[in-house]
């Protein structure tokens, strides 16, 4: 079955194959590259603790060879047409992406059906593997403004998987066998859990006859359904210090926020940019430019299936952490509780419409985006009505969830340093 999803500017084209299989294409005129990319519905969220990081294992793991192809071959597979190859875990979702020239789409479809359907995930190559996650785990452990994150997620949801490192812990990565991968790979790597997005110089039925071609129609539906994940459970707001010899204090504020689908996301989004998203942001002209109290200083949010997260980051001296996190805090408090005037709404709009125009310019965010729509089960929209909802955004909207999610008193926050502020 395929259906068009027309916006004002563009045309999204979704096909659903007979083995479930989702696919969905966006052409956009005067590029000559597209961007194809494949996601899975496995990831941290569907994890146990004791597995923690199988996932993130076996997205690295697709890449050490199938039975026609070995490493090497795969990485020169695009990469000698001028092309790229690239994979990620989230929380939610596993995703591999090629992007290649237009004429070059039948190769990059082949290649992905490789890694993705037919790895070898042979013992040698995990043992070998295991080193190089370690060393990833290591990375972050050497960079406290990405430790930081790690510490303050963990609080805010405790013992649930969204609380979960996405690498795992040492111990875990260290258990994980060849068998742990082949049950995952079994459970989850199949059609009916996976959409395939791609967007840029590409017909769709070019596309289904490119997947066709590359044996994506041949692979049978899964067995056994939908991966399972449960909800978070609730959690009062905590306060947690973590000693290190940094040469500064790295500080995350934050507390959980709204679902993708809340209609109210777009206000979110537009409260972030305004609050902590670039140089004419609130805290970046109080905390840096007037105080002089940080170099970084930022919000961050992410919107999940069933919840989200918010929040600020800053890193700063030690001695000057405890006025940093009384600026925030401040800024924190106004907002919620006199909201944002019409007038800063009003340029947030203008800064929030140039941003999202401007970020879908590219074959690699339309295909995001197309992703998205369906992964979250929300409506495609282009962008002319994207920017509408942004026009549509009211102040009391703002206020309200300014009310809801910003007090300092329902934060929790996180410090990374060598004394707690």
């Amino acid at each position: 079955m395929t259906a068009s999803l027309s916006g004002a500017a563009t045309e999204l084209r979704r096909s659903v194959l007979p083995n479930g299989l989702t696919v969905l294409s966006e052409y956009m005129p005067g590029v000559r590259s597209v961007a194809l990319g494949a996601w899975v519905r496995a990831a941290s969220v569907h994890e146990t603790a004791d597995k923690m990081g199988v996932s993130h294992m076996l997205e690295h793991m697709v890449f050490k060879g199938t039975p026609t192809r070995s490493p090497k071959d795969l990485a020169l597979a695009l990469e000698t047409l001028g092309g790229s190859l690239d994979a990620y875990t989230s929380r939610e979702h596993t995703s591999y992406q090629a992007h290649v020239l237009d004429e070059h789409v039948a190769e990059a479809a082949d290649v992905l059906a490789d890694l993705i359907f037919r790895p070898l995930l042979r013992e040698a190559d995990l043992e070998l593997e295991k080193k190089v996650v370690l060393e990833e785990i290591c990375t972050v452990e050497d960079t406290p403004d990405d430790l930081v994150f790690e510490l303050h997620n963990e609080l805010v949801w405790g013992a649930h998987p969204y609380g979960y490192s996405i690498l795992g812990t040492r111990d875990s990565v260290k258990s994980l066998t060849t068998t742990d991968l082949r049950e995952l790979h079994d459970r989850a790597y199949h059609p009916d859990q996976i959409v395939v997005a791609a967007a840029g110089s590409i017909d769709h039925d070019d596309l289904l006859g490119h997947l066709a071609g590359a044996g994506w129609l041949d692979i049978p539906r899964g067995e056994k359904g939908a991966m399972q994940r449960v909800p978070p459970p609730a959690l009062p707001p905590s306060r947690s210090h973590f000693d290190r010899d940094t040469a500064q204090t790295h500080v995350v504020i934050g507390s959980r926020s709204m679902r993708h689908n809340d209609p109210r996301r777009y206000a979110m989004t537009l409260i972030g940019t305004l609050l902590g998203g670039g140089m004419s942001s609130r805290l970046f002209q109080k905390v840096r430019e007037e105080l002089g109290l940080a170099y970084a200083v930022h919000t961050f949010q992410s919107f999940h299936a069933d919840t989200g997260m918010h929040g600020v980051y800053v890193g700063t001296a030690p001695e000057s952490a405890g006025a940093a996190m009384d600026a925030i805090n401040g800024e924190l408090t106004r907002i919620s509780e006199e909201g944002l005037p019409e007038d800063e709404i009003a340029a947030g709009k203008n800064q929030a419409r140039g941003q999202i125009t401007l970020s879908l310019e590219t074959p690699s965010s339309r295909m995001y985006r197309a992703a998205g729509s369906e992964l979250y089960q929300e409506p495609y929209h282009g962008l002319d009505e994207v920017l509408a909802k942004i026009d549509a955004i009211e102040r009391e909207t703002v206020a309200e969830v300014c009310r809801a999610l910003f007090a300092p008193a329902r934060q929790t926050v996180v410090t990374l340093g060598p004394s707690a502020p």
